[in-house]
């Protein structure tokens, strides 16, 4: 991906640091914040490749030169990316960053770190990249990403460049979706779920998307018409299709945009519907709850979105999750 074809996504951010290369005036560190799926990481690859690049025009890297392809392919030996190992980013990893950053260069003396999730670095992690903070090793660009900046320090804060991602606008970001062949139903949701095209195309993938939404609507629809039939749709369904923390938290996400919509159906902002063709099913489930029990129902998928970050075990979490669900 270009800069240009990212300047259509993020604009203020995108000219900000293009304008930065063009007068070789990068920060030695910089913080991408906002919500999932707005291009952060892409964003912070494409620096990455306008760094290292030694074909690039004006700020836009070659993407054909040997820097370019493997930081494409994530092999590049002097761009470093760091993780959550488990529920938070730990000292020794960024000691290990630290460790390789005290040698030179591999092929240049330039380097290049990104930690995703930074807001999950833990206090005695955070205070140890503060040594890179305040005492860079030249020339070296850190790329932090978060969704959560308020969780993060203040003293790390303060040394950064903070650079805020924002969501496309709705419309046109559906429109974005239609015109790369995804159909408007199936894009009312990932419009909810990620502002990166690329991302959804992802999602979209083996129709890993319709059989999700599929599996939610049945699930909920059981709730309250079938309840004996949820746990074996559980188990049949939903725990194959939904695998993994980060599938899950998907299947959680849909299951809140169904109950919103419910309450919206409640309240009558029908405008605002993701499931625009289910409308008569969304009246049906009103007739049924009441807003108080509704605003229950999404109250206790929060909680097990937040159970589901601890590594409770998926099938236990969603067994209760339903019990609350029918109890409202």
């Amino acid at each position: 991906m270009s800069w240009t074809e990212l300047n259509e996504v993020q604009h203020k951010v995108v000219k900000i640091l293009t304008n930065s290369i063009t007068r070789d005036r990068l920060a030695h560190a910089y913080i991408f914040e906002g919500p999932r799926g707005t291009g952060k990481k892409q964003v912070a690859f494409q620096l990455a490749k306008s760094y290292f690049c030694k074909e690039r025009q004006d700020y836009e890297p070659c993407q054909q030169c040997v820097d370019c392809k493997r930081i494409e392919s994530g092999n590049h030996p002097d761009v470093h990316l760091i993780a959550p190992d488990g529920q938070s980013i730990k000292k020794q990893q960024v000691e290990h960053l630290q460790k390789e950053f005290s040698y030179r260069g591999v092929e240049s003396n330039q380097k290049f770190y990104i930690i995703e999730h930074a807001e999950k670095m833990t206090a005695s992690a955070s205070n140890s990249l503060l040594k890179f903070l305040e005492e860079p090793s030249s020339p070296t660009i850190a790329v932090l990403l978060t969704e959560n900046l308020h969780q993060m320090l203040r003293t790390v804060l303060s040394r950064s460049q903070i650079l805020s991602f924002t969501p496309l606008q709705r419309k046109k970001y559906i429109e974005q979706l239609v015109e790369h062949g995804i159909s408007e139903t199936v894009a009312h949701i990932l419009v909810e779920l990620t502002a990166n095209i690329t991302e959804a195309e992802t999602l979209c993938q083996d129709d890993w998307i319709v059989q999700a939404r599929n599996v939610v609507l049945q699930l909920t629809e059981e709730v309250y018409s079938r309840p004996h039939h949820v746990f074996f749709t559980l188990q049949e369904k939903w725990l194959p299709h939904f695998q993994g923390r980060e599938q899950g938290e998907l299947g959680l996400d849909l299951m809140l945009l169904w109950y919103r919509d419910v309450l919206y159906s409640k309240v009558g902002h029908s405008s605002d519907l993701v499931f625009i063709d289910r409308k008569n099913e969304l009246e049906t489930q009103v007739l049924y709850n009441s807003e108080d029990k509704i605003s229950k129902q999404i109250k206790a998928i929060f909680e097990a979105k937040r159970h589901l970050q601890a590594n409770v075990n998926p099938q236990l979490l969603m067994e209760k999750l339903l019990l609350k669900l029918q109890e409202g």
